[in-house]
């Protein structure tokens, strides 16, 4: 993946939004000609990933729901320390920067639709950190996504909104994408998906 770079003059009121923030308020008033640029992630940029994540489950009202560690980030996004039989890396990371500065951070993966026959792209995480919205970040960062998805062959791009973030749904409309209603998501953890999961002894 090769990085990217947008300079955007002045700071307008623009709504960016997955299951994200990217949205007002605190928006900060940031330099009249602020340079924006998207960087596939590197090792060194696990700490700052796995803040990002934390920050936005504390947006999310879920400030205690993330057990990711930096080892955990290195292992299934970069491939580094994996165990026997483990596969990676089993995801993707973009870092979005303002003046140089890492400011947000996109993390996505593939799916596979088999009504279409082609892989998919799934987006987990987008995040701009507050104080650099309002500058087109966060629109430069899911653009990049979908640029990916285009180059590998993907039919579809899809991720989660939480249901009170009307800015973020609001925007993701206005880019045609669609709100898939009549489908609901399951989930199975924990020990309920160890249980299903156990093997049995012959």
């Amino acid at each position: 993946m090769t990085g990217r770079v947008w300079r955007r003059a002045g700071v307008g009121g623009e709504r960016e939004g997955p299951r994200s923030s990217l949205l007002r308020p605190g928006a900060a008033i940031l330099g009249p000609m602020a340079e924006i640029s998207i960087r596939p992630a590197r090792v060194e940029d696990a700490g700052f990933i796995l803040q990002i994540v934390r920050e936005l489950a504390a947006y999310e009202r879920a400030p205690d729901a993330v057990f990711m560690t930096e080892d955990l980030v290195r292992r299934h996004i970069f491939g580094v320390g994996l165990g026997p039989g483990e596969r990676g890396p089993i995801a993707d990371a973009l870092i979005g920067e303002v003046d140089g500065v890492a400011q947000g951070c996109a993390v996505f993966f593939h799916n596979y639709s088999t009504w279409v026959g082609k892989p998919g792209l799934y987006l987990e995480d987008l995040f701009v950190r507050p104080e650099s919205r309002g500058v087109g970040l966060g629109k430069a960062l899911l653009k990049r996504v979908a640029e990916i998805a285009v180059e590998r062959g993907c039919e579809r791009m899809e991720w989660l909104v939480i249901d009170w973030n009307e800015p973020a749904i609001g925007f993701y409309k206005s880019l045609g994408a669609e709100a898939l209603d009549q489908w609901t998501m399951f989930r199975l953890s924990g020990a309920e998906l160890k249980k299903l999961g156990a093997r049995k002894r012959v």
